[in-house]
């Protein structure tokens, strides 16, 4: 097990470091990830100890990006030397925490799309190294044995066994719900598989020479995942492993272990890193906060095939478990895309997303394993309208835009105008938008219990009709100025209250709920507004004063009858607090927009808005994901992270943000 690659120490602004002191906590509350651009990834704890049944380190899919399945839990290590043996590894099961990993951990380091942690058994140093290469469904795993310095020929084995899920992302494995397969395949490599899934490892040395193999066919039983028994989910798996890869040496010594869904690639480790980091350039941003940022929005930019089984791009909204959903692709859009240079990739995702256009609306999300399209969301279609302006004024492509995205445009108001599904439709009375019934949910405020919405928000939604407003003027659409009397007569409140937050039709007059919500911080942010000065600012200062924390905004008034301050408990518990008072930090971008505006970006605004971004440029190394951001936190101190623990629109606002404010 001779070693020809060597550990890179150089300092890097950049990296991720984080020491461990063999401390279990904080360190298994903190996760990392690695994405493939494909939807697959590998995510864990710093600790190397799963607590979720999303965690992996190989989650991967041949259907971009539906359909993913957990292909490989993790890589389980043993280390003996001397009378000694070391489980470098840790896991929960139903009697408690098995493996010494966590108290042999020292320190953990993310850089350059690569996950490391050293640990130290009785003064030997091991080191391992997870990297997910891109646009393959293939993980690599490096281990690094070095012994003391006093005995440097020191004999060691390492015993490196796989742990298989070979189960649906959102599922759990069971021993006696499938038969699994262990045979090679032609190429010499390792093949488990079932009906389903198939997966391949390959072990070798640094001389690319086999690692012997023991074969051992054996089923782990009561894996348990506490984050999961926490948000109210069954929380207990088996995990197969088919044995133990074996590697022996005197000294120094290193191994590498590639694991992929289906057959292996011929694989190089440093040719695979430099494919990932020219795949996902964009333009060199100067500061730091600024190319960390950029370096997780990647993360979020994956492949799918177009109606006609062409090419395209769309984004991820949320890791773990989300998919790609319109309405978040358009918002975090000119963050991920447009704020670092890659614009040839932000065409590409408008063209795909384009490509579904029907009745007049774009597609919410796609079904998770057939990748069909759907549709039942009134704001995904007027976001695409606003993102592809935004694309026009970036980057000047009138070929895309006029052939391809200004077309769809004119088709989703045509559609909005004539009525489309949903009871969505322009009230010919009013000019104004107006969707849904009691029981829909087709706003971002989507929580529902037992299938009917936490935030009823039927008939005409404030951030709709000022998206509304928005896109006829930006397609000079001469309705706007009928629109825009409209917006102010049904929206605005007396005495400095703000805009409703929803208008229903009432015989001869407009009924208001009047609920305090972030909603209407959109009749500011967006670049046409239908309100005069004075009003916008009242609408900045209500938000300002009722809704802002340092990790974003509120998403219901503290004051509010419904308002609920912790995210946590069941399925239901969630739903119920996600939008009646939870943060979410993507809303900083509207609401900074609509201070900066107001305040005409006078220095003294100018600072006030970098003072409210810098929090959550810390959050990427202080948050709950290590370089990413969440897609949600408690209402209150200390703003506990909750939802997917890396979201794309959370990381693309405060990546544009920091990019205009110089941050």
């Amino acid at each position: 097990m001779a070693t020809s690659f060597e550990l890179t120490r150089e300092t890097s602004p950049d990296a991720y470091e984080l020491e461990t002191y063999g401390e279990l906590r904080p360190a298994v509350n903190r996760e990392w990830l690695l994405t493939n651009g494909l939807g697959g990834y590998a995510s864990g704890t710093v600790a190397d100890v799963s607590t979720r049944r999303y965690h992996a380190t190989l989650a991967a899919t041949n259907r971009p990006p539906a359909a993913r399945v957990m292909a490989l839990s993790r890589w389980g290590c043993r280390l003996s030397f001397d009378d000694q043996s070391h489980d470098l590894w840790g896991g929960y099961f139903r009697y408690g925490l098995s493996g010494d990993g966590p108290t042999r951990l020292r320190r953990f380091r993310l850089a350059d799309d690569v996950a490391e942690w050293e640990f130290d058994a009785s003064g030997v140093k091991v080191f391992k190294q997870v990297f997910v290469c891109w646009h393959r469904n293939v993980t690599g795993v490096r281990f690094l044995v070095r012994p003391p310095s006093d005995r440097p020929e020191l004999a060691t084995r390492l015993e490196l066994s796989p742990f298989t899920g070979l189960r649906d992302l959102h599922e759990l494995q069971r021993s006696g719900q499938l038969g699994v397969g262990v045979s090679r395949d032609e190429s010499g490599d390792l093949r488990i598989e079932t009906d389903a899934i198939d997966v391949r490892l390959r072990a070798h040395d640094a001389h690319d020479e086999a690692l012997p193999f023991e074969k051992e066919p054996d089923w782990w039983y009561g894996q348990t995942y506490p984050m999961e028994a926490k948000r109210g989910n069954d929380d207990r798996e088996d995990l197969f492993t088919p044995g133990r890869y074996v590697a022996e040496t005197s000294g120094e010594g290193a191994v590498t272990l590639w694991a992929s869904l289906g057959a292996m690639p011929k694989l190089d480790w440093s040719t695979e890193l430099a494919r990932r980091a020219e795949a996902s350039n964009g333009r060199t941003l100067p500061t730091v906060p600024q190319r960390r940022l950029a370096r997780a929005a990647a993360d979020f930019v994956v492949r799918r095939r177009r109606p006609d089984g062409a090419p395209g791009t769309t984004i991820m909204a949320g890791y773990p478990w989300l998919r790609d959903w319109g309405r978040d692709t358009f918002i975090a859009l000119p963050g991920l895309l447009l704020s670092t240079g890659r614009h040839l990739v932000a065409g590409q995702v408008l063209s795909t997303f384009a490509a579904f256009v029907s009745e007049g609306m774009i597609p919410s999300d796609f079904d998770r394993q057939t990748g069909q399209p759907n549709y039942n969301t009134v704001d995904t279609s007027l976001w695409f309208i606003d993102a592809s302006f935004k694309y026009l004024r970036a980057t000047g492509d009138r070929d895309v835009f006029d052939a391809v995205l200004e077309p769809t445009c004119h088709a989703i108001v045509e559609g909005y105008t004539n009525g489309t599904r949903d009871s969505i439709g322009v009230d010919p009375a009013d000019g104004l938008v107006h969707a849904g019934t009691p029981t829909t949910r087709l706003t971002w405020m989507d929580g529902d219990l037992d299938g009917l919405p936490v935030t009823p928000r039927n008939g005409k939604p404030v951030e709709i009709n000022a998206l509304w407003y928005h896109a006829l003027c930006l397609l000079k659409d001469d309705r706007a100025e009928d629109v825009k009397r409209s917006f102010v007569e049904a929206y605005v409140l007396p005495d400095g209250r703000g805009l409703a937050d929803v208008v229903r039709e009432s015989p001869g007059r407009y009924e208001r709920d009047e609920t305090l919500r972030p909603n209407q911080i959109f009749a500011v942010s967006l670049q046409h507004s239908p309100l005069e000065l004075d009003d916008q600012r009242t609408v900045v200062d209500v938000v300002r004063r009722n809704l802002l924390t340092p990790h974003g905004l509120r998403t219901l008034a503290p004051s509010e009858r419904e308002y609920v301050s912790r995210f946590t408990g069941t399925r239901n518990d969630r739903h119920r607090a996600g939008h009646q008072g939870s943060v979410w930090p993507w809303l900083i971008g509207p609401f900074l927009d609509a201070h900066l505006k107001t305040t005409g970006r006078q220095p003294a605004s100018v600072r006030r808005a970098r003072t409210w971004l810098r929090p959550l440029l810390q959050d990427l190394e202080r948050g709950g994901c290590i370089g990413s951001l969440p897609e949600l936190l408690d209402a209150e101190h200390p703003y506990r992270p909750g939802g997917c623990f890396a979201q794309a629109w959370s990381v693309a606002e405060v990546l544009r943000l920091a990019v205009e404010l110089e941050l």
